[in-house]
C-alpha cells in the first residue's frame, strides 16, 4: 500500500530578514527600511548572480572549487578536525547499528550500509528469528556491486513490492543522491532484476501496482507532462510486455500543480486505485481511478490526507475544518476521521463520517498506521509520544494505551495490515535508539535490539522549558547539558531550529552531537517554534506566508531567553538548520546579527525572489507564498536574506554548506549568498559536496566530513 500526504510529498518534493544588497545590486534592488512594513507592490530585480545557478557550469563550478579549497584547508588545519572526523566515521560506520526493517509476508527486509558496504546491501530475514534477535541475513540486491559492474553511483532510494506476496518490487536508484531516479522491477525469490520487466527511465515521478503485470506510472513522458515543479502531472497505466509509451492515460492534472501521484488502497485483499493531485504543496483533490471508466472525485476537503485504511474505513486527518453535510456535524482541523471506503465506491458519494479523535491543543497525530486488529495512532503530547491502538466497531472508534516507554521519542517503524505485530523505535537525547516489538493480539512487549551509548551522558541532564514569543505565545523549547551547569553566560551552545511543512521536532538520539558537542562541554537546543506539526495545523499555519515573521519571532525569543537565564551568551551562541532550517539559518543571519557568533547553514534556502523559478521550488508557495503576487512578494522581498545584506553591517561568520547533486533546493542559493558576502568583503565559508542529494552526503566517509567540518567551526567559533 502507498498512501501519499502533504508529509510525504514533502519527501518526494522536498521538508528569512532585514539587510542592505551587495553593491552592485544597490542601484536597481529597494532595501529594507528597518520597519515591519513591506513595500505595497512586487519588486522588479536584476540579479548579477545568476551565473551560479548554471549547476554543472564551468564558471560556477571554478568558483564552488576555489571555495572548496579554501574552506578545507582552513577548517581541516585544525586539530580538532581529525580527531572528529574519526569519532564521526566510526560512529557512521559503527557494525552494532540497529537493523531496521519493514516486514511483510513473514520477512524483515532491510537496507544496510557500513564501511564495507558503503552504497548498501538490500536483505531480508525471517520474522521469527528478527524477533528473536537472531537474524540470518539473505543479501537480495548489493548495491555496491551494481554500483561497480553498471558504472554507476547508485543510491538507493526505495522500494515498493506487490501484495500479497511482495515476490515483486519496484526499486527506486538514483544517481549520486538526486530525487531524479530509475526504477526497475525486481524479482525478489530470483534475487535479480526482472528480465523485460518493468523500466522507468530516469525521472522525476512515482508508481503503483494494481496487479501482477499492471502498473500505474507518473513519470516525465515528454513533451508538456512536468509541472512547473518538476513533477509529473500526467499518470498512466502500464501494461507488462508493451512499451512505455503505449501506456494509457488514467488521469491528468494542470501543469500550475505540484504534481500527480497514484497510490493504493487494499479493501478484501484487492487493490483500489487512487492518485493524489496536489493542487498545492497543503491542498490535494484525490481521485478514485475505477479499472474501468472515469476518475471519480473523492469529496474530501483539500487540506486533508489520505492514512492507512482500517476495516474498511478511509481514515482522513484533517487540515482545516469541515462540514461533511450542511447544517450537520462540524469537524475541527487537526481531526482524524473516517468513512466506509465500499459505501463511496458503490454511490460514488460521500458516506457517513465517523471521528476518530481530536487532539487538545497540546497535542497532534504524529503518524497513522494499520496493524490487522487496530489502527494505530502515534501521538505527540507537549512533544512526547504516546502510542494508542483504535478500534472501529461498524460505527464507533475506541482506543486503549499500548504500553510503551513515557516520556520518549517513539516512531511506529513498521506495521503490516495482516499482522499484529508492531516495531516501535524509542529514544531520547541520552537514550540510544531501542527497538521494540508489539503485539497486539496479547498486549506484551520486548525490547529486542538496542544501540550502545556513543558518547557518555552519565554528566548530562535534559530540560524542556519555554520563551515568550514577541506576540506573546510560549514556544517550548529542549535543552540538553552537563550537570551543574554555571549559569554565567560562557557555556557554548548550539541552538537547532526548522519551523515549517508541518514537520515536528522532538528529542532524538545522535551520537555524532553527543561526541562531538556534549562530550566537548557544549549545550544543545531544540526549538519547538511554529511552522512545525508539533501542536497540530494551528501551529504549523501560525506562520504560513505573509504571517512567517512568527516562526523568526519564536526562534529570537528562544535565543534570547538563552541569554537572559545566562546558559550561554551572544559571544557563545551558535545556530544550525538545512533546508526549510536553512532559511531559517539565513534570516537569523540578515534579522540578528548581534545574538549569534557562528551560524551553520545547510541546503539552504536564500533567494526567495526566486526560489520557485529553481527545481522544486515551486511547489513549496503554499508554504512561502508567491513571489509575483504584489503583497506576498513584498513581504519574502522583505525577509529574503540574499536581498538583506547590508554593506555597512556587521556579521558572524557563517558556514554555507550544500551539494551539487541536490536537485531539490538548488546549489545556486548557497553559492549566490556565499559571493554576495564576498563581493561584501564579509567573513564566511564554503563547502559544496559535489554528490549527495539534498542530505549532501552519498556516502558515509563524506557524511563523516560534513559533520566533522561543522563541529570544528562551531568549536572554534563558540568555545573559550
Amino acid at each position: 500500500m502507498r498512501l501519499l500526504s502533504s508529509i510525504s510529498i514533502l519527501t518526494i518534493a522536498f521538508g528569512l530578514a532585514a539587510c542592505q544588497p551587495a553593491s552592485e545590486q544597490k542601484s536597481n534592488m529597494q532595501t529594507n527600511t528597518g520597519d515591519d512594513t513591506p513595500a505595497t507592490k512586487p519588486v522588479t530585480e536584476t540579479d548579477p548572480r545568476l551565473w551560479l545557478e548554471e549547476v554543472e557550469g564551468k564558471k560556477a563550478l571554478d568558483w564552488v572549487n576555489k571555495q572548496n579549497e579554501r574552506t578545507l584547508a582552513d577548517v581541516q588545519s585544525d586539530p580538532l578536525y581529525q580527531k572528529f572526523y574519526e569519532e564521526a566515521l566510526s560512529i557512521a560506520n559503527a557494525t552494532d547499528k540497529i537493523a531496521y526493517g519493514r516486514h511483510r509476508g513473514g520477512y524483515v527486509y532491510n537496507f544496510w550500509q557500513d564501511a564495507k558496504n558503503t552504497h548498501g546491501l538490500w536483505r531480508r530475514t525471517k520474522l521469527s528469528d528478527y524477533i528473536n534477535g537472531k537474524p540470518d541475513w539473505d543479501v537480495l540486491l548489493d548495491l555496491d556491486a551494481l554500483s561497480e559492474s553498471e558504472g554507476e553511483n547508485w543510491v538507493y532510494k526505495g522500494i515498493d513490492c506487490l501484495l500479497p506476496a511482495y515476490e515483486r518490487c519496484i526499486i527506486t536508484l538514483s544517481r549520486g543522491g538526486k530525487d531524479a531516479s530509475v526504477r526497475r522491477e525486481f524479482d525478489v525469490p530470483g534475487k535479480s532484476f526482472v528480465n523485460d520487466g518493468f523500466i522507468l527511465p530516469e525521472a522525476k515521478g512515482g508508481t503503483a501496482w494494481e496487479d501482477q503485470d499492471t502498473l500505474l506510472v507518473a513519470t516525465d513522458w515528454g513533451g508538456d507532462t512536468m509541472t512547473d515543479s518538476g513533477y509529473p502531472y500526467v499518470d498512466k497505466r502500464w501494461k507488462r510486455g508493451t512499451a512505455l509509451d503505449s501506456a494509457v492515460e488514467v488521469v491528468r492534472g494542470d501543469k500550475t500543480d505540484v504534481g500527480v501521484w497514484p497510490f493504493s488502497v487494499e479493501m478484501d485483499g484487492q487493490l483500489v486505485m487512487f492518485a493524489s493531485e496536489a493542487d498545492t504543496f497543503y491542498e490535494t483533490t484525490t481521485w478514485w481511478l475505477p479499472k474501468e471508466g472515469e476518475p471519480v472525485k473523492v469529496p474530501v476537503p483539500a487540506k486533508s490526507n489520505f492514512q492507512a485504511p482500517f476495516k474498511g474505513q478511509v481514515v482522513i486527518s484533517l487540515e482545516e475544518d469541515w462540514t461533511p453535510v450542511e447544517g450537520g456535524r462540524t469537524f475541527a482541523k487537526g481531526a482524524l476521521v473516517s468513512f466506509s471506503l465500499a459505501d463511496f465506491m458503490a454511490s460514488k458519494a460521500l458516506p457517513e463520517v465517523h471521528l476518530v479523535l481530536m487532539p487538545d491543543e497540546r497535542s497532534s497525530i504524529g503518524s497513522v498506521s494499520a496493524a490487522k486488529s487496530a489502527l494505530v495512532v502515534n501521538m505527540l503530547q507537549n512533544v512526547s509520544s504516546v502510542v494508542y491502538a483504535y478500534d472501529f466497531d461498524g460505527n464507533t472508534w475506541t482506543s486503549r494505551k499500548l504500553g510503551l516507554p513515557e516520556n520518549a521519542s517513539i516512531s511506529i517503524s513498521s506495521t503490516n495490515s495482516h499482522s499484529d505485530i508492531i516495531f516501535a523505535n524509542v529514544e531520547g537525547f541520552l537514550s540510544p535508539d531501542a527497538l521494540w516489538v508489539y503485539n497486539l493480539e496479547n498486549d506484551t512487549a520486548k525490547t529486542i535490539y538496542s544501540l550502545p551509548q556513543r558518547f557518555d551522558a552519565s554528566d548530562l541532564v535534559v530540560e524542556q522549558k519555554e520563551a515568550v514569543s514577541k506576540d506573546g505565545t510560549k514556544v517550548p523549547y529542549f535543552i540538553v547539558h552537563k550537570k551543574g551547569l554555571a549559569h554565567d553566560g560562557t557555556a557554548p551552545a548550539l541552538l537547532y531550529g526548522y519551523g515549517g511543512f508541518q514537520i515536528s521536532m522532538r528529542p532524538s538520539y545522535s551520537g555524532t552531537l553527543g561526541k562531538l558537542w556534549l562530550e566537548n562541554g557544549g549545550v544543545y537546543v531544540l526549538a519547538n517554534i511554529r511552522g512545525g506539526g508539533e501542536f497540530g495545523p494551528k501551529w504549523h499555519q501560525a506562520g504560513l506566508k505573509t504571517k512567517r515573521q512568527v516562526i523568526y519571532d519564536d526562534f529570537i525569543a528562544i535565543a534570547e531567553d538563552l541569554i537572559a537565564r545566562k546558559i550561554t551568551s551572544p559571544e557563545h551562541l551558535g545556530i544550525r538548520g538545512g533546508s526549510n532550517g536553512g532559511l531559517l539559518m539565513g534570516v537569523m543571519y540578515t534579522q540578528r546579527p548581534d545574538l549569534f557568533n557562528a551560524v551553520l547553514c545547510q541546503v539552504p534556502l536564500l533567494d526567495m525572489l526566486r526560489y520557485n523559478k529553481l527545481l522544486a521550488g515551486a511547489s513549496w508557495m503554499g508554504e512561502y507564498g508567491d513571489p509575483a503576487d504584489p503583497v506576498e512578494g513584498a513581504f519574502l522581498r522583505s525577509i529574503s536574506p540574499y536581498h538583506n545584506v547590508h554593506a555597512d553591517r556587521d556579521y558572524p561568520q557563517i558556514f554555507l554548506m550544500t551539494s551539487t547533486k541536490d536537485d531539490r533546493v538548488h546549489p545556486g542559493h548557497a553559492r549566490k549568498f556565499g559571493k554576495l558576502l564576498e563581493d561584501e568583503g564579509k567573513d564566511f565559508l564554503y563547502y559544496e559536496n559535489t554528490d549527495g542529494g539534498h542530505s549532501a552526503a552519498a556516502n558515509l566517509k563524506e557524511t563523516a566530513r560534513r559533520e566533522a567540518l561543522g563541529y570544528t567551526y562551531l568549536m572554534r567559533r563558540l568555545k573559550d
